[in-house]
Order: C-alpha cells, then sequence, then structure tokens
C-alpha cells in the first residue's frame, strides 16, 4: 500500500522559497501521475501543479505559474514542489496526491493522498 509524506512546510518571508517534499513509502511513485493541491480551512481544494505518468507534462495554477515547479527524483521515490517568490496568498495546507490523472483542471481523481504540510507565507 503506498502511502505518502510530505515534508519542507513552514514559516516564510514573502518573496522567500520553500520546497516541499513528498515521499513514497510502501512502494515507489513508479510511473503515477503525480499532483500538488493545497486548501485553506473554509475554502475548497485547489490544484497548484501535476507531473504527468512519465513526466511528458505539467500544469500548473495560473497564479503560481513561472514561481513554482514540479519535478520528481530519477528513483521515483519522491516529487517535489519549488515554490519561489512566495505570496501571502500561497499560504495554505499543501498535500501531494498519486495515481490520478494529471490535467489542466486539476481532477482530484487521484488514489492515494498526503496529510499535508502548512506553509504560511508572512512578514
Amino acid at each position: 500500500q503506498l502511502q505518502l509524506v510530505e515534508s519542507g512546510g513552514g514559516l516564510v518571508q514573502p518573496g522567500g522559497s520553500l520546497t516541499l517534499s513528498c515521499e513514497a513509502s510502501g512502494s515507489t511513485l513508479g510511473n503515477y501521475a503525480i499532483g500538488w493541491f493545497r486548501q485553506v480551512p473554509g475554502k475548497e481544494r485547489e490544484g497548484v501543479a501535476c507531473i504527468s505518468s512519465l513526466d511528458e507534462w505539467m500544469y500548473y495554477r495560473e497564479s503560481v505559474k513561472g514561481r513554482f515547479s514540479i519535478t520528481r527524483d530519477v528513483s521515483r521515490v519522491s516529487a517535489y514542489l519549488q515554490m519561489n517568490n512566495l505570496k501571502p496568498e500561497d499560504t495554505a495546507k499543501y498535500s501531494c496526491a498519486a495515481l490520478g490523472t494529471c490535467t489542466p483542471n486539476f481532477q482530484e481523481d487521484y488514489m492515494y493522498w498526503g496529510r499535508g504540510t502548512q506553509v504560511t507565507v508572512s512578514s
């Protein structure tokens, strides 16, 4: 059974950077599409970035384009979300998900989800 654990969240000032990690256990990420989502209490979860199963394409939420980058390591054990020039509106709990579909509208049809890591952008 694949399990996902996120790490790398924290408090950062506006303009700062963080790299979130999504580590797999119980199995590798294999040829699964990976998605990063975020949620603020009281609001709907929203897709941030995703990468297709064989890394052929990636999609980003419009508000993070040019600032965020999704990657995965060659061992297919971990995926990452590099976040640069962070803004207060990026504050949310970020979760990774695996085995789903990477689409421009960020379908939430992933089978496996992590519990999330909190990112707070504040001065």
